[in-house]
């Protein structure tokens, strides 16, 4: 948040605390919620279901190559045995390091890695100034300018869908966003073979990067999404194929809610889960073998008397512990998600997105989606929770930093300097270290009633609501080269003038 004043040209003067949030390590150890042999069982379900009772795939293409592979098929039905499952397995690989627009963002996708996202995917945005609307190309913008401000999310995710700019022509928006107003890991939509085509085209240009060098080393990803249960459509299998033989990572994701689209028990749905992003991994390891990929699960609730999505339940909570168990076992990166089905940035949302986030926390997840801002159950993105979830987010990096117990942090010295009933605020120690020991948050206030009455009684929304206005107001942007910035936006006018590229369905 912007400083102003004298007293605020003091501290911004003075030594700041220095903590890497961009490449961090999950210090955690993982939890289980069953036993080995419990979740070997649901492993072999998984095989099962896919050699018996198979997976419905839509794309020709796709079906084509899993035949090559060695799967039956019977329409569009396609029965994947055993081995074809182990053999992708092998061939994927179990470290991806993606190459951002700096060196210094570099993601690196590993078990044991951690990475955060905001919430994605989001058909509305709100916020406390203007109120809930749907996504436009602004919103895209400024949220994708405050995803870049904070160093603990790692990656650019698709935040929400910018509905006044034509499906045909959204992707050259959203790739030309990402580009010239962050250099973190840019997202790519999978909508079909021209508009990825495109996007990747896009990326290398802009990048500087030869044909080759781009498909050698991973510089995007894209999410792809089963339709629950077992069937994967046109657009996604399209882009299964299209980013494994690029080179580029696919997250895979089967999005399963117990009692709605999964079975209602934890080990039910997660098994489902298992079995389809085994089915797309698989398919991604037949198109290209070694292409980046990474295992992912959402597998959550309903409410049983409505029928809507529930988040950060105890049953979220235990399909991500089951998910990082399989993930384990299979040594893949994966991810998993939070989020909130709350219909505003209050106490429930903040519960649920926490709760949502330990259970990823516990279950050593690599990649964490929906960390922070995503509300009603992925319908909006909140610029007031996106700001109040990093304060959470950044408390768990400094975690990942770990505590230092040598000489001078065990301070005898500081011990001895200080006589019985006496304090440590004028001690040596206590005055090298004191901008520079403890976090500074960006929400919370810490003063006491009296104080925090006399500021104005701002709760935290409030408070939010001036943080994220400040770094809107800032506008800081990654330097980016003008001629290559001219060029993208001379290819845009050039593709858009032609038509566009509609997305497959």
């Amino acid at each position: 948040m912007a400083r102003r004043g004298r007293k605020a040209h003091l501290e911004d003067s003075s030594p700041k605390r220095r903590v890497n949030y961009r490449q961090l390590k999950n210090p955690f150890p993982p939890m289980d919620v069953f036993s080995s042999d419990e979740i070997a069982s649901m492993h072999d379900a998984a095989l099962r279901a896919l050699e018996e009772l198979g997976m419905r795939v839509l794309l020709p293409e796709a079906r084509k190559i899993f035949i090559a592979g060695g799967a039956r098929a019977d329409g569009d039905m396609i029965y994947i045995g055993r081995e074809m499952v182990e053999a992708a397995l092998a061939s994927a690989p179990k470290s991806i390091l993606a190459r951002a627009g700096a060196r210094d963002r570099d993601v690196l996708l590993e078990l044991g890695s951690l990475v955060f996202q905001p919430g994605a995917g989001a058909p509305h945005a709100t916020d406390l100034t203007r109120g809930r609307r749907p996504g436009t190309a602004r919103d895209f913008k400024e949220l994708v300018q405050l995803t870049h401000h904070y160093d603990v999310l790692q990656m650019m995710p698709p935040l929400i869908e910018p509905q006044d700019v034509p499906t045909h022509l959204r992707h050259y928006f959203t790739m030309r966003a990402q580009l010239e107003l962050s250099d973190k890991l840019p997202f790519v939509f999978s909508r079909g073979t021209p508009q990825v085509r495109e996007s990747f085209e896009m990326l290398r240009d802009f990048r500087g990067l030869s044909d080759a060098d781009f498909h050698a080393a991973p510089h995007c990803y894209t999410i792809i999404n089963t339709n629950s249960p077992r069937t994967l459509d046109i657009p996604m299998a399209h882009g299964v194929i299209d980013f494994a033989r690029a080179g580029q990572v696919s997250i895979i994701t089967p999005f399963t809610l117990m009692g709605a689209m999964a079975p209602i028990t934890v080990a039910g749905a997660v098994t489902l889960s298992h079995a389809e992003a085994l089915a797309a991994i698989t398919l991604g390891q037949l198109a290209r073998p070694g292409a980046p990929i990474c295992y992912g699960t959402f597998t959550s609730n309903v409410d049983m008397r409505s029928g809507a999505p529930a988040f950060g339940t105890p049953t979220h909570f235990q399909a991500s512990l089951a998910a990082g168990q399989l993930a384990r076992m299979i040594g893949l990166p994966w991810r998993s998600a939070a989020g909130s089905a709350a219909n505003i940035n209050d106490v429930q949302a903040a519960n649920e997105n926490q709760f949502g986030l330990w259970g990823c926390l516990m279950a050593g997840a690599a990649v964490v989606i929906h960390s922070a801002g995503w509300l009603e159950g992925g319908l909006t993105v909140s610029y007031e929770k996106l700001i109040c979830d990093v304060e959470i987010l950044n408390m768990v990096a400094e975690l990942c930093a770990g505590a230092q117990a040598g000489a001078a942090e065990i301070g005898f010295d500081a011990l001895q300097e200080v006589q019985p009933q006496g304090h440590f605020f004028a001690a040596a120690q206590t005055m090298a270290r004191y901008n520079t020991e403890f976090y500074e948050p960006v929400v919370h206030d810490y003063a006491n009633f009296g104080t925090w009455t006399e500021r104005g009684a701002e709760d935290a929304s409030a408070r939010a609501t001036r943080v994220w206005q400040d770094i809107l107001a800032a506008d800081q942007r990654p330097r980016v080269d003008g001629t290559r910035l001219e060029a993208l936006k001379d290819y845009i006018a050039r593709r858009t003038d032609a038509g566009g590229a509609a997305p497959e369905s």
